[in-house]
């Protein structure tokens, strides 16, 4: 893969597509400097480990032994960061969409329906202390779970397929919502987008 192993995702759509609930401003200096960031860190702390680049990004965590115990950190770290902000962006566009197909059934069928569910998933993420992620996530056996993970903790290391997020760092509302993090978290829902998530899960349910 040479010097430049993993590269950043191209935003799905423009700076401005998420206003007025996320501004432009906000999602320019996400992506383009924390985002980033992360995904620069990763290059280099894999560089300095010897990675050869045989996995893909979603693998690397999974095969964290396989690096240098000095290096774990930064790269488990970092990876984390990489990944998260990836399904940050698909979990949003200027066309909101609810879940479809499998994924809507599964979670019919787990919380009685969507609206119970958005509710869930809201409550969890207003209980979230310091910076994380609120997840959706699934098991191999198609379950469906919503989890609070800290700081730039993946899923993926707990054997986790991770479907749909909303990031609480305060790196992804602070210029627009200062302090009111509930008021971003509810406006997060009028541009929530699942279509990456349903696909991801019809892709699981197929080969159950």
């Amino acid at each position: 893969m040479g010097d430049i192993m993993y590269e950043l995702m191209k935003l799905p759509y423009s700076y401005s597509a998420l206003e007025p609930d996320i501004e432009s401003q906000i999602v320019d200096i996400h992506y383009n400097k924390h985002h980033r960031n992360y995904l620069n860190k990763l290059n280099e702390a894999l560089k300095r480990s010897g990675y050869n680049g045989e996995y893909s990004l979603e693998e690397i965590p999974k095969h964290i032994d396989m690096f240098p115990l000095k290096d774990r950190g930064d790269i488990l770290y970092n990876a984390g960061g990489v990944l998260n902000h990836n399904l940050y962006w698909y979990s949003m566009n200027e066309n909101k969409s609810n879940p479809r197909g499998n994924l809507l059934n599964k979670i019919n069928t787990t919380y009685g329906n969507f609206e119970n569910f958005r509710k869930d998933f809201i409550n969890r993420a207003r209980q979230l202390v310091g910076s994380g992620y609120t997840f959706l996530v699934t098991n191999d056996r198609g379950d469906l779970t919503i989890v609070n993970m800290i700081n730039q903790e993946t899923p993926i290391s707990y054997n986790l397929i991770s479907l749909f997020t909303i990031d609480l760092w305060e790196h992804a509302y602070y210029l627009q919502y200062k302090n009111d993090r509930d008021s971003y978290i509810n406006n997060f829902w009028n541009k929530a987008n699942f279509d990456y998530a349903s696909s991801k899960y019809d892709n699981l349910i197929r080969k159950l």
